[in-house]
C-alpha cells in the first residue's frame, strides 16, 4: 500500500486556501439550493405540485450520478496525485452551469432541469475531492476543529453571496434580479476558488501505471479492492449506513427549505433571503459549537445530538403556525444541520486510510449521494402524491392541496433522521479509528 503522503501539517495560508474554497461554494448552495432557485424553479418556471415533483427528480438524478461516479473519481485521483485537477474540472463545470441557470425563464422546464443536474453534479463531485484534502492539513486530533472552521467559513460565505444579491431582488421587479442572482453567484465561487488552486500543494504523488493498465481501469480496480476491504472496517461500514439515512432527511431538509416557506408560509424572494442568510448565521454558531464538542468528548456524541436536534426542528415544523415560527425553526434546524454535515465530514476523516483519502471520501459519498438522491426524490414525490390526493378525495384546492402534501410529508424527513440515529447507536467510533491506525 503506497505510502506517499506528507504528515498531515499545513502552513496558515494552506488551510486559509482550503476554508476559501468553502466560503465561496456556499454561494452555490446558498443561491441555488437555499434561497433562490429552488423556489423559482418550483413556483415560477413549473409551478404547483408538479413543481415539487420535479425538483425532486432533478436533484435526485444529480445525486445518482454523483453516487456512481465518485468512487471510482476518488480512486483515480489518489492513482495519479491529481486530486486538484479533479477538483478544478468539477468546479468550471458547477460555475458554468450556475451562470447559465440565468437563462431559465417561465416554462422553460427541461432547460431549467438540466441545468440544474449539470451544475450540481459537479457542485456535488467537486465537494467529494475537496473534502478528500482535510487529511492533508490537520491531524486526527484537529480535524473536528479544522472542518468545524470550513463550515462556518462556508456559511459565512453563503452569507455574503446573498447580501450581494438581496439588493437587486429588492429594487428591481420581475424575474431577472432572481436570475441575475445565479451570475453573481457564480462569479463569487470561482473568485473564492482561485486561492485553493494557487496556494494549497498536491501531496500525493503519481504512482506507475501496472503492465496493461489505465488510470480508469485502475479507478475500477482498486474500487472493488477498496468495496473488499471494506470487510475490515466493520464499524465504518456501520457509519456508511448511518449516514445513508440521516443524510437523506437532512438533504431533503436543506433542497426543500425554500420550497416550505414560500408555499406553507408565503414569504417571498426577499424574505427568503432573509430567512437563509439567518440559518447561515446559526449555521456558523453550530459549526464552532459542535465542533468544540467533538474536541472535548467524542465525534460520535456530537453527531448524536445534532441529529436529535435537527429531527426536534423538523417534526416542528409540521406544527409551526406562522411564518415568523417557520423563522426560529428554521434557524434550529440550520444549527443542527451544520453539526450532521461537518461532523460528519469529520468522522470520514477519521476513519479513512490516510493514503486513499480520495478513494474513501468517494467510497463513503456513494452513501452520501444514494441518501441525497433518494432523501429529495422520495419527499417530493410522496408530497406532491398526497397534494394529488387531498385534491381528489378531500375537494381542496391546488394551493392548499400542495401545503398539505408538503406539511404531511415532513414525517419522510424525520423517518430518515430516526433511521439513521438508531444505526449509529450501534457503531463504536473507538473501533472504527483502531482498525485505520493498524492499517496505516
Amino acid at each position: 500500500m503506497p505510502t506517499n503522503l506528507s504528515p498531515a501539517k499545513a502552513s496558515k495560508r494552506e488551510r486559509f486556501a482550503w476554508y476559501m474554497y468553502d466560503f465561496g461554494n456556499s454561494a452555490y448552495a446558498a443561491i441555488v439550493l437555499l434561497a433562490v432557485y429552488s423556489a423559482y424553479f418550483k413556483g415560477t418556471v413549473v409551478g404547483g405540485a408538479l413543481g415539487t415533483r420535479l425538483w425532486g427528480v432533478a436533484v435526485g438524478i444529480a445525486m445518482l450520478v454523483v453516487a456512481i461516479i465518485s468512487p471510482v473519481v476518488g480512486a483515480i485521483a489518489d492513482f495519479t496525485g491529481a486530486k486538484k485537477k479533479f477538483l478544478f474540472a468539477f468546479t468550471v463545470q458547477a460555475v458554468v452551469f450556475m451562470g447559465l441557470l440565468f437563462f431559465v425563464q417561465k416554462g422553460d422546464v427541461t432547460i431549467g432541469m438540466i441545468f440544474f443536474i449539470l451544475a450540481e453534479i459537479g457542485y456535488r463531485s467537486a465537494q467529494v475531492v475537496y473534502d478528500a484534502f482535510l487529511p492533508e492539513i490537520a491531524s486526527p486530533q484537529e480535524m473536528g476543529k479544522v472542518s468545524g472552521m470550513g463550515w462556518a467559513v462556508g456559511s459565512a460565505g453563503g452569507i455574503v453571496s446573498l447580501l450581494f444579491t438581496l439588493p437587486f431582488i429588492m429594487l428591481i421587479k420581475g424575474t431577472f434580479p432572481v436570475r441575475l442572482a445565479m451570475v453573481i453567484g457564480a462569479a463569487f465561487y470561482a473568485v473564492s476558488s482561485i486561492f485553493l488552486f494557487l496556494w494549497l500543494p498536491e501531496k500525493a504523488s503519481a504512482q506507475k501505471l501496472p503492465p496493461g493498465e489505465t488510470v480508469l481501469t485502475v479507478g475500477f480496480h482498486r474500487l472493488w479492492q477498496t468495496m473488499r476491504e471494506a470487510k475490515k472496517y466493520k464499524q465504518a461500514i456501520r457509519f456508511v449506513l448511518a449516514s445513508i439515512a440521516f443524510n437523506g432527511g437532512v438533504i431533503a431538509a436543506l433542497d426543500y427549505a425554500s420550497i416550505l416557506g414560500g408555499t406553507l408560509f408565503g414569504i417571498q424572494q426577499q424574505g427568503l433571503i432573509i430567512l437563509v442568510i439567518l440559518v447561515q448565521l446559526t449555521n456558523i454558531a453550530g459549526s464552532w459549537v459542535f465542533g468544540e464538542i467533538v474536541q472535548r468528548y467524542d465525534t460520535k456524541r456530537s453527531l448524536i445530538l445534532s441529529i436529535v436536534l435537527m429531527t426536534v426542528a423538523v417534526l416542528l415544523i409540521y406544527i409551526t403556525p406562522s411564518a415568523t415560527m417557520f423563522y426560529i425553526v428554521a434557524s434550529v434546524a440550520g444549527f443542527a444541520m451544520a453539526g450532521v454535515q461537518s461532523v460528519s465530514r469529520t468522522m470520514v476523516g477519521k476513519i479513512s486510510p490516510k493514503d486513499k483519502s480520495a478513494e474513501f471520501f468517494g467510497f463513503y459519498s456513494v452513501a452520501g449521494r444514494t441518501s441525497s438522491f433518494l432523501g429529495p426524490s422520495i419527499y417530493g414525490w410522496v408530497a406532491a402524491d398526497l397534494a394529488h390526493r387531498f385534491m381528489v378525495t378531500q375537494g381542496l384546492d391546488a394551493h392548499a392541496a400542495d401545503q398539505a402534501g408538503l406539511r404531511l410529508g415532513i414525517f419522510v424527513m424525520a423517518a430518515f433522521l430516526v433511521i439513521g440515529l438508531l444505526l449509529l447507536l450501534s457503531m463504536n467510533e473507538k473501533k472504527a479509528i483502531e482498525a485505520v491506525s493498524e492499517e496505516n
